[in-house]
């Protein structure tokens, strides 16, 4: 009797406790969103402040000297930096300097309406060139690494196509849609554009090139809603997730986090916008490794640096053929290909990103990043 009375008594404190583990969850959830956000923890040093662009630096962990080449992350427009330090275990920016490399992050900033006239020559050339000279004066290397997701790619082989700079050592893309026929989402898009951009060009004078920046603007709830259309179904489902999980508190700071963190992307400037719907999805200029970067061209023929490619074995966005054509079209010797699991975002934020992604990644650039040349 006295073995059964206290199994009661038991399992009735352990009710006890996830209900008021249940009740104080979802009081902050409600309440105090704000202590459950657990993003941008990292801490770093702003080394270089620009409008819209700065640069952050993130020593390595060890507080020794890191390694020699330095590691620059460059991610795309739309999001924040939190991309890359979005949950004390699921960032970036610590995983680079706890495995000793000297993190530098770019910031694209937050750009407003008055930065609508900003095209891929202002980020890929004047921005990106910025960037790499406050790297370079700050750790004393001449030799870069850089690592980017999705456009961040795009627009660090834009940069190296456009400079042919040779003191760029490594380059890692990751999801970087090179080719917009090659499959996927974008590749859908693209080709749905194509036909009557073909159309309007031959029986019209219009062209989308001329059209005032300022209207192709795309305000921050446009792509925050462009995000969670690319997978409804999670979006509905994560929420379900969370309901039947309020009592586990990690659960809940990294499921609110990740929402905070899809619920405030950034706008596009629409200079971009109009040269990536012109350049990339209509031209489609990128496949054939030449592409227009205001009064010069970017030819990934010139990039010689050693690179690795990636893509997401579940990428409905971007194919992994899509992001294996840049392997094509440069002069690199050193290059590989590597599909790892994940869907576009998960690739490189998810759960399984650390032991596959960020270490794959964090193994080769340790090999080509050793010894370097005097600065």
């Amino acid at each position: 009797m006295n073995r059964l009375v206290r199994r009661a008594l038991e399992q009735g404190l352990a009710l006890n406790q996830v209900a008021a583990a249940t009740a104080n969850n979802a009081y902050d959830r409600l309440f105090r969103r704000e202590t459950l956000v657990k993003s941008g923890l990292t801490p770093f040093e702003c080394i270089h402040e620009g409008d819209p662009m700065a640069v952050r630096y993130y020593p390595p962990a060890d507080g020794g000297p890191g390694r020699p080449v330095p590691l620059v992350l460059v991610p795309p427009l739309g999001v924040t930096t939190e991309t890359f330090d979005l949950l004390p275990g699921r960032s970036l920016v610590r995983y680079m300097s706890e495995r000793g490399f000297r993190v530098y992050l770019v910031d694209w900033g937050r750009p407003e309406r008055r930065h609508a006239s900003l095209g891929l020559a202002d980020y890929a050339d004047d921005m990106l060139a910025q960037a790499l000279a406050a790297v370079r004066a700050h750790s004393g290397s001449r030799d870069v690494s850089l690592m980017g997701w999705c456009m961040g790619g795009l627009l660090m082989l834009m940069h190296a196509g456009l400079t042919g700079d040779q003191r760029i050592r490594n380059i890692v893309t990751v999801a970087s849609p090179v080719d917009a026929r090659g499959g996927g989402m974008v590749a859908g898009v693209s080709q749905a554009l194509n036909a009557p951009a073909q159309l309007v060009r031959r029986y019209s004078e219009f062209r989308l090139h001329n059209v005032d920046p300022a209207l192709l603007h795309v305000p921050a709830w446009l792509t925050t809603l462009g995000f969670k259309l690319t997978a409804p179904l999670a979006s509905v489902t994560s929420y379900w997730d969370l309901v039947t999980r309020l009592w586990d508190r990690e659960f809940v700071e990294s499921h609110t986090t990740t929402s905070d963190y899809l619920d405030n992307m950034l706008s596009y400037p629409g200079g971009v916008v109009r040269d990536m719907l012109v350049k990339m999805a209509m031209d489609n200029t990128l496949s054939l490794g030449r592409i227009e970067i205001g009064d010069g061209v970017a030819d990934f023929g010139r990039i010689t640096a050693a690179m690795l490619v990636m893509a997401g074995d579940a990428d409905h966005l971007v194919a992994p053929r899509t992001a294996y054509k840049s392997l094509d079209l440069v002069s690199s010797r050193d290059k590989q290909f590597v599909i790892a699991p994940g869907g576009h975002m998960g690739v490189i934020l998810g759960a399984r990103a650390r032991d596959s992604v960020w270490a794959t990644a964090a193994d080769w650039l340790g090999k080509r990043s050793g010894d370097t040349a005097a600065p």
